[in-house]
C-alpha cells in the first residue's frame, strides 16, 4: 500500500509518541520536510501526495534515531537561532531559547547605553551562535570566539563562513591563551550543571558534549574561574553577560563584586526561572 504524507506523518508521530519523544507531530512533520527538501508548512499542501520508497528509506532511518533520542537538531544538521540559520552536530551544545534571550538582553543593554563595542568576545562559544549573531547586529566590530574544544571550534569557524562573517578563533581554557587587548562586550554561556546531576538530564541533552554541560560539583566551579579573570579583559564601561543556572546568581553577583564590576543584575528568563547575569566594569 502506497503511504500518502498524511499517512507517513502520523504513523511516524505515533511511533515517536511511543518511545517517549514529546511533540511528535511536530518531530515527524521537521523530519519529513528534511527528506523531501522543502518548508514544513509546505507539507500542508501536499498530504495527499504519494510517498516514493526511495523517500521513505532515508526516513525510517531519521524516524527510528529520533526513537532512540537522537536530538531532532542533530538530524536536521541546523538550529533557528536569533532569526538566522546555524549548522548544529554533536560537536556543540545545541543552541537553547533561553541563549537567544542573552542575546536579546544584550544587545538592548548595549543599545541604551548608545554605544557601538568595538571588540567583541564569546567565551565557551561552542557552535559560535552568540558571538556570530552579535557580529552580525554590530558589523564593524571585532569579534573573537573561545572554547576549550577544538570541534566545537571547527563547528563555530563552520557557521561563521556560513554567514560571511570574519571572526577570531581562540582554542583556550577560559583565558589561559586568550589575547588580543580588552573587550568592550564579553557574553559567555559556560557548563553550569553540577557534576552529581548530569545522569538526571534528558536524554536529548546528555548528547551534547559533556565539556559544554559539566559545571563541577557545586556547578559554577568553571564561572567563578571566568570572573576571577575578566578585570584584565575588559575596557571601561565594558559590559558582560552570563548564562547560569538556577539559585546560582547570588553566589555569581558576590563574586563579580569582589572583582570589581557594579550594575551587578540577576534576571529570570521569559519562564521565570533565574537565568542571565550582568554587570559593568568601570
Amino acid at each position: 500500500m502506497i503511504k500518502t504524507v498524511l499517512q507517513t506523518i502520523q504513523d511516524g508521530a505515533a511511533y515517536l509518541e511511543k518511545k517517549g519523544v514529546e511533540n511528535g507531530r511536530l518531530n515527524m512533520e521537521h523530519l519529513l520536510a528534511h527528506v523531501l527538501r522543502c518548508k514544513r508548512m509546505q507539507l500542508y499542501l501536499w498530504f495527499d501526495r504519494p510517498m516514493a520508497e526511495e523517500e521513505l528509506v532515508p526516513l525510517r532511518d531519521l524516524t527510528m534515531r529520533r526513537g532512540k533520542r537522537e536530538p531532532l537538531q542533530h538530524l536536521l544538521g541546523t538550529v533557528e537561532f536569533y532569526g538566522r540559520e546555524f549548522l548544529c552536530d554533536a560537536r556543540g551544545l545545541i543552541p537553547r531559547p533561553e541563549t537567544e534571550e542573552l542575546v536579546e538582553k544584550m544587545v538592548a543593554k548595549f543599545g541604551a547605553a548608545g554605544g557601538k563595542p568595538e571588540k567583541i568576545l564569546d567565551v565557551g562559544t561552542g557552535s559560535g551562535v552568540i558571538g556570530i549573531s552579535l557580529g552580525i547586529v554590530w558589523p564593524e566590530a571585532e569579534v573573537t570566539l573561545a572554547d576549550i574544544s577544538t570541534d566545537a571550534l571547527q563547528l563555530a569557524g563552520a557557521n561563521a563562513e556560513k554567514h560571511g562573517r570574519e571572526v577570531r578563533l581562540v582554542q583556550t581554557d577560559l583565558w589561559a591563551a586568550l589575547t588580543g587587548g580588552r573587550f568592550s562586550l564579553v557574553l559567555a554561556n559556560l557548563p553550569y550543571i553540577p557534576s552529581g546531576e548530569l545522569a538526571q538530564l534528558d536524554a536529548e541533552v546528555q548528547r551534547d558534549p559533556a565539556l559544554a554541560l559539566d559545571g563541577g560539583s557545586e556547578g559554577n566551579e568553571i564561572m567563578l574561574r571566568f570572573i576571577a579573570g575578566l578585570p584584565e579583559h575588559l575596557e571601561p564601561g565594558a559590559l558582560v553577560g552570563m548564562e547560569i543556572g538556577p539559585g546560582q546568581g547570588a553566589a555569581l553577583q558576590a563574586a563579580l563584586e569582589r572583582v570589581g564590576l557594579r550594575g551587578v543584575q540577576v534576571l529570570n528568563d521569559y519562564s521565570a526561572r533565574e537565568r542571565f547575569v550582568f554587570a559593568e566594569f568601570s
